[in-house]
């Protein structure tokens, strides 16, 4: 099917978009990755492979930009990864955020001791796997006799979370995209017009995922148009000198590598049930996980 395509989105997932890649690669087609966002991934396959998603060991950023704007001297977080290379790669690259941030990290395995020996008073955590894993997690740290200041997990960025853990309120979520924030789309779609297209042929609200892949899209037809053909090599060529914004972010990548440099997550908070976005700068020492 791909090679009778002129323009080809990847699929969704890490480790599908993996093979998928390797495919694209050894084929000669140019693959628009809106679904894989594992930094193997995205930097795999240069000329081959653009990707539109925040690099997995970028996730946590806007959570621990968020904890190290609180007021005190010492954060102490605990870190826990689960298997595989999501875990691993937004492990890695939040203990690499958090030194430059001075906030102290312990990193364990989502089935070791929570918190882990020695943890000081006043402690965060943030959890790192698969979404049963997190949602497990969350559930059973949230009914200790101790628990965290600040907890945020990867799953809770996404409405199902609510359904599966009793009474989130206060726990923080990573989104890729999130309703509501108004960015500014110099290409495609604005926000409230694609989510009232959505709706009306859903009755729902999308999450993030229906919005990346509209993101891929609308990048991938424009390059084309630029190119002025369908030719790999061209539409990579537009796609490396291109700097803009879709409704779903920001969009630049690395040149040399097709990895995502420009796209943000959002970090959201459940409050009163529901989920939604922290606006930037945010800083609610009412609100604790606790």
């Amino acid at each position: 099917m791909a090679s009778r395509c002129d323009i080809l989105l990847g699929p969704y997932s890490t480790q599908l978009m993996r093979a998928a890649g390797r495919m694209a690669a050894e084929s000669g087609w140019l693959m628009w990755n809106q679904g894989g966002s594992g930094d193997d991934v995205e930097g795999a396959h240069p000329g081959h492979v653009v990707s539109v998603l925040t690099p997995t060991s970028r996730y946590a950023e806007p959570f621990l930009h968020w904890l190290a704007s609180e007021p005190g001297e010492r954060r102490v977080l605990c870190i826990a990864a689960g298997p595989g290379s999501f875990g691993r790669q937004v492990a890695d690259g939040a203990e690499a955020i958090a030194r430059r941030l001075r906030i102290e990290t312990f990193r364990v395995a989502a089935d070791d001791q929570i918190p882990p020996p020695g943890m000081p008073a006043g402690w965060d955590l943030l959890s790192a796997g698969v979404f049963e894993q997190d949602a497990g997690l969350v559930s059973q740290v949230l009914r200790s006799a101790g628990p965290p200041r600040q907890l945020c997990a990867m799953a809770a960025g996404v409405r199902e979370f609510g359904r599966v853990v009793d009474d989130p309120d206060g726990v923080f979520g990573i989104a890729q995209w999130f309703p509501g924030r108004g960015h500014d789309a110099a290409l495609g779609p604005a926000e409230g017009e694609f989510l009232a297209a959505y709706a009306d042929r859903t009755g729902s609200v999308p999450d993030y995922p229906a919005v990346q892949a509209v993101a891929a899209a609308v990048l991938a037809c424009h390059c084309v148009r630029l190119a002025g053909n369908t030719s790999r090599a061209e539409v990579w060529a537009a796609a490396a000198g291109l700097q803009t914004s879709t409704l779903f972010g920001g969009f630049r990548i690395d040149p040399a590598s097709g990895a995502q440099a420009e796209h943000q997550t959002v970090l959201v908070r459940w409050t009163g049930g529901e989920c939604r976005p922290v606006p930037h700068g945010l800083s609610d020492n009412s609100q604790r996980a606790s």
